[in-house]
């Protein structure tokens, strides 16, 4: 999969919105509903209506800290950390080192863990891909990139949707939609493409963050327009002429992210658990079976 080409910006509506209390850069319609001071995704904490600042948490436990028994929420329902964007790092860090891997071993390293259905390999006089029972080829593509640019791009997108994300969502939740989506973006280039077509990259999952970003922006009431704006520059460059993008994995991601997100925002909490990580299973059940279907073609 060819780079991402664009990536999402903090939302900068045209409406005059407040700025969050502790990141005035970052305009909110959301407000603490103790100290109504306005707070972004990265700041507000669930609380049991409503969501409420860190200072306000803080206060309310007496102690400085929050109860063991009603520790501090995202709007996900995930835990709040004190690096939000520890993930982040890491898979930012895992993608650069796997690059430089790629740089110094060669095509034979890459050749061997990109993305690929069925193939026959002159040099080792042997059929590989997908098809032969190389599955791992779904996931370790996720991590591979064919250039300078292509990283480039798509490293600079997962960082900056990434953060917010990972902020929003709590770690659990952020890795789970990260994964769901990049399989489901190789699952969809597994199934649809020519068999002996190579591609590669972090696309997919990073389409599905794309998705998630806007499903979260809706329910936290911020402007839409620059968020569907900037979709569709993404999609008219995924579909255009002469860029040479494998535009099932950026489909597949973006579809995966939507359903995922929006289980993550809109779950309600007695049932939270079970209709987000249920809806990650959903994804990757789905991804299995065009899979299994595509396989069954091939072989």
């Amino acid at each position: 999969m060819d780079q991402a080409p664009g990536s999402p910006q903090e939302p900068q509506g045209a409406s005059a919105l407040p700025g969050c209390y502790r990141h005035p850069d970052r305009e909110t319609g959301i407000s603490c509903t103790r100290c109504e001071r306005p707070i972004c995704p990265e700041c507000m904490i669930s609380a049991s209506v409503g969501f409420q600042c860190p200072e306000c948490v803080r206060e309310g436990s007496g102690t400085g800290h929050a109860p063991t028994a009603n520790q501090p929420r995202t709007v996900a329902g995930g835990a709040v950390t004190a690096d939000p964007r520890l993930l982040t790092k890491a898979l930012v860090g895992i993608n650069l080192a796997l690059f430089v891997v790629q740089l110094s071993v060669g095509d034979s390293f890459t050749d061997r863990f990109d993305l690929i259905g069925r193939a026959f390999v002159p040099e080792l006089g042997s059929v590989e891909g997908v098809a032969e029972g190389q599955w791992y080829r779904l996931v370790t593509a996720m991590f591979l990139h064919s250039s300078y640019m292509h990283i480039a791009f798509n490293m600079l997108s997962l960082w900056w949707i990434g953060g917010p994300l990972e902020a929003a969502f709590g770690r659990a939740r952020y890795l789970a939609l990260y994964g769901a989506s990049g399989i489901a973006g190789s699952a969809l280039t597994y199934l649809i493409a020519e068999p002996n077509q190579p591609s590669l990259g972090a696309s997919g999952a990073i389409f599905g963050l794309f998705g998630a970003t806007a499903v979260l922006m809706r329910r936290l009431n911020y402007d839409m327009r620059p968020v569907i704006a900037l979709l569709v520059i993404n999609l008219i460059i995924t579909f255009g002429p002469g860029f040479n993008i494998a535009w099932q994995a950026h489909v597949g991601g973006l579809v995966g992210g939507v359903v995922v997100g929006y289980a993550m925002v809109h779950a309600p909490r007695e049932r939270r658990n079970l209709i987000q990580y249920g809806s990650v299973a959903l994804i990757v059940l789905v991804s299995l079976v065009m899979v299994l279907v595509r396989t069954g073609q091939l072989t």
